[in-house]
């Protein structure tokens, strides 16, 4: 896990000196709220619906139990007990005080944390698979060429004001899950015939207001030419991305009107120039970071599958669990466990602060110090003993995080919606909750199999709502609140966007119009092994809107 240097100690303290400054001056009334915003923007402090927020940084998603603990302490000393994990792998509090951002600051720095360009129109937080290292189908960890980047990016002086926000994502397996192809720029870490490490690289991808899927513009890219070719996208971005309309200014909207094949070209123009240059990363360098990315001491536990067995036998809990939340390991005698913030009727993604620290217990217990975030909102022990997974699984179970639901439908991701965001049109958590309270048998999520709904509360889509099997977006309609529903999307190596199914439905509606789909779904299956997106890919909407929709069908 990465440790920081003498230079991010120096300038993560500077800056929360700096910041300390501005609070102060700003809660003097020296500075305006208007001078004041651009200033806590770049220290991750947003002014929301009803207090501020702080989004910190969770570097590619991984903690070390150290840093939990004081996420933890944070949400009980400053907020009302609880933070919220996001879908860029950081994570936010809701109602902490101005006054006191500049202690949360300091405690934060104390662990090497920090809420730097979590906001703003700079290079976010970079992100990655969250089974990275892991995983038994990654060519290799992502992890280090993340860090890499974000070394580079932090505080970039020629990209710190780009024409708007800016997001990098990096995956090491052929099964996507970082979504990259939703990205501005997607990393895919691949290896040549000659057993070369490189890169796929994918650009202009998001969704918001106008959802696209990333281009992929250049094969294989050389590692040594990660920053160089980085490099030039960013500045053909940076020249051409429009500042005059926010709402398209992404680089997704340069490269749909650009075109793809024109803008590569500009792109292929800028990196003749660097690629030889001062940005070419020696090897030395990239095995240096590869070095702090090195795999925990797995020492062999071949007891590992009798006890999951005699487990399994006396816990039905735990079979379920074993089933749905982990998945196999690179080492035969261990797994990965995702832990899910998904329990039904809970809020998704939040965590208390006793769960928190709970989780850093277990993790420096049983999985050598380490958690990630996934953007999916859960968080995820990478490395855990076969032989430890009853253990673990009974600590989860007596703090609510045993919930054996990943991937299934009450695994929901949802923005926080109008209960909190200021730009939302409706609410999202109570739909969520309605959903997964609906769907509570676990036996009935089983016999669905894996189906992904995502809601968003307002265009901005920040539950990825556009890559949902099923979608819901909340909006506003004559003062009320209105539900439209997609269906088809896909945030995996075979991204898709959902298509609108009809017209929206009300609050009172939404749940059941969810039972109806899936309800369709289990009708027109070919048979139980035929995932809900493949069915739906493979019979249309049809279906859907004539069991949704067909009484108002008729009547047209």
């Amino acid at each position: 896990m990465y440790r920081y240097d003498e230079f991010d100690h120096d300038f993560v303290n500077a800056r929360v000196a700096e910041f300390t400054d501005q609070v102060e001056r700003r809660l003097a009334g020296e500075i305006t709220e208007d001078q004041f915003r651009p200033l806590r923007l770049m220290n991750g402090v947003y002014l929301q619906l009803h207090a501020y927020m702080l989004r910190i940084a969770v570097p590619y998603g991984t903690l070390s139990s150290r840093q939990l603990r004081m996420l933890g302490h944070i949400a009980r000393k400053y907020d009302k007990g609880y933070g919220h994990f996001t879908t860029r792998q950081n994570i936010q509090f809701n109602w902490p005080a101005l006054s006191d951002m500049p202690a949360i600051l300091a405690d934060l720095a104390s662990v090497e944390m920090h809420a730097i360009q979590t906001s703003g129109n700079c290079i976010r937080n970079v992100t990655a698979d969250h089974f990275a290292g892991a995983a038994a189908d990654e060519v290799a960890d992502p992890r280090p060429y993340a860090e890499i980047l974000r070394q580079w990016s932090s505080v970039h002086p020629e990209f710190s004001y780009l024409p708007r926000k800016f997001k990098i994502a990096v995956t090491g397996a052929e099964r996507d899950r970082a979504a990259i192809q939703v990205h501005d720029i997607g990393l895919h870490l691949k290896k040549n015939e000659a057993g070369e490490l490189g890169f796929a690289v994918y650009v202009g991808g998001g969704q918001g207001r106008t959802p696209m899927i990333a281009k992929k513009i250049k094969d294989f890219l050389p590692e040594q030419h990660l920053l160089s070719y980085t490099t030039a996208i960013m500045r053909v971005y940076n020249l051409y991305g429009r500042r005059d309309n926010k709402y398209k200014a992404r680089i997704k909207i340069l490269v749909h009107e650009t075109g793809a094949e024109e803008f590569a070209r500009q792109v292929e123009a800028e990196w003749a120039e660097l690629k030889d240059g001062e940005l070419r990363l020696p090897d030395d360098d990239i095995r240096a970071i590869d070095a702090y990315f090195a795999p925990p001491p797995l020492v062999q536990r071949p007891d590992g599958d009798e006890a999951v067995r005699l487990a399994r036998l006396d816990s039905k809990g735990f079979g379920e669990w074993l089933d749905q939340n982990v998945i196999t390991h690179q080492h035969p005698d261990y797994a990965a466990v995702t832990i899910s913030l998904k329990g039904i009727g809970e809020v998704p993604g939040d965590a208390s602060d006793s769960q928190m620290e709970a989780v850093a217990d277990i993790a420096e217990k049983y999985a050598f110090d380490e958690i990630r975030v996934s953007h999916e909102q859960n968080l995820i022990l990478p490395h855990v003993a076969r032989a430890d997974l009853k253990a673990v699984y009974d600590a989860l179970v007596e703090i609510g995080f045993a919930t054996a639901n990943s991937n299934l439908i009450s695994d929901i991701i949802a923005c926080p919606g109008l209960d909190y965001c200021a730009l939302a049109n409706a609410r999202s958590i109570i739909v969520a909750q309605n959903i997964s309270k609906r769907f509570a048998s676990h036996e009935r999520q089983r016999e669905i199999g894996e189906l992904k709904l995502k809601i968003s509360g307002c265009i901005n889509a920040c539950g990825h709502h556009h890559v949902g099997h099923i979608g819901i977006l909340g909006v506003e309609k004559k003062g009320a609140e209105l539900y439209q529903v997609t269906l088809g999307g896909s945030g995996d190596e075979n991204t898709s966007v959902g298509e609108i199914i009809g017209r929206g439905f009300g609050p009172d509606e939404i749940t059941d119009a969810i039972e109806t789909i899936v309800d369709t779904y289990l009708r027109i299956r070919l048979d139980p092994g035929e995932k809900f997106l493949d069915a739906y890919r493979r019979a249309g909407p049809a279906p859907f809107k004539e069991a949704l929709y067909a009484g108002e069908i008729k009547a047209a």
